[in-house]
């Protein structure tokens, strides 16, 4: 990770290196807390922030969710984004990371007297699984470890706590010789990948499960968008296991993965073995949008 200049901490600017908080924070020890991935990128008419509005309003849905009241109010995040954009002088695309954590103040899990802070960070990342991945596509494998249940915790909020169960699929993925997990549901079906949303296409078709076990993803929500204009036939259903590994062509999505394709999974190679014609007509119109040249949804960019 490259440094930046700046983050922003509780409505100040400071120092990347000075961007510190005490070992006795309480998100550190009991998980409690938010965080959003935004995206930003160099288009022609400078930087731009893909979809900052519905980011933001899903940062401040998960800490409603996970009874933390934030100080700091929709609008006011929103300017801090920008603000932070404008003063860390980016030359290439950016990541954004907010987030809304419970500090330094009391001891236990009953977290309602920790008091509530609020940072944004923003620096310059690449593709989340490679460049490569991006255009020969990414190995991946189904994960021994099931998504989260919402039976016992809220996988509607972008919580730090529901992402050990992501690390773990991922780190049990890249020990075995694979680039990303795949998680099942508790009754066997695909639920999502550590961190994106999972499609696969068949006869033509596009198909993505339901968000039952998954949060409601802002870049699933603009590829379904584009398979619409692109008239690519979509269904929301379940997808089993062996369905998968006969897929003509699968494909994650996210903020960090972008429109990332998959060539194989459990060692079952995945249609040809690349990327799919279907996969490339919408990473490339995903690719369209967020760089401001598809007209139809400038207004999903905040330009710095």
């Amino acid at each position: 990770m490259e440094k930046a200049k700046y983050i922003w901490m509780d409505g100040e600017f400071v120092d990347w290196d000075n961007a510190t908080t005490h070992i006795l924070t309480h998100t550190l020890h009991y998980g409690n807390g938010v965080f959003e991935g935004t995206r930003a990128y160099q288009t022609e008419n400078g930087l731009a922030i893909f979809r900052l509005q519905d980011h933001t309003k899903r940062l401040l849905e998960s800490a409603k969710i996970t009874a933390i009241k934030s100080p700091f109010s929709q609008e006011e995040l929103e300017k801090a984004q920008v603000e932070l954009l404008q003063k860390n002088e980016f030359s290439g695309n950016v990541y954004i990371r907010p987030l809304i954590y419970l500090g330094y103040g009391v001891m236990g899990v009953h977290h309602v007297k920790a008091p509530v802070k609020v940072s944004i960070a923003s620096w310059e990342w690449g593709s989340y699984l490679g460049d490569e991945g991006l255009e020969k596509g990414i190995r991946v494998k189904i994960s021994s470890f099931t998504r989260n249940s919402p039976k016992s915790t809220m996988g509607k909020a972008k919580a730090v706590a529901n992402y050990l169960n992501s690390q773990m699929a991922k780190f049990e993925a890249i020990e075995a010789g694979y680039e990303e997990g795949l998680l099942l549901d508790d009754d066997g079906f695909i639920a999502e990948g550590s961190g994106e949303i999972f499609f696969i296409v068949k006869n033509g078709i596009v198909i993505c499960p339901p968000n039952d076990y998954a949060l409601q993803s802002i870049t699933q929500d603009t590829v379904l968008k584009l398979a619409d204009d692109l008239n690519i036939p979509v269904e929301r259903r379940r997808i089993s296991r062996d369905e998968v590994y006969t897929a003509d062509e699968a494909f994650f999505t996210g903020t960090a993965a972008e429109v990332t394709p998959i060539r194989d999974v459990d060692a079952r190679v995945i249609g040809d073995g690349k990327r799919g014609e279907i996969t490339k007509k919408l990473q490339s119109a995903y690719f369209d949008v967020v760089y401001g040249r598809n007209k139809k949804y400038e207004d999903m960019l905040t330009y710095i």
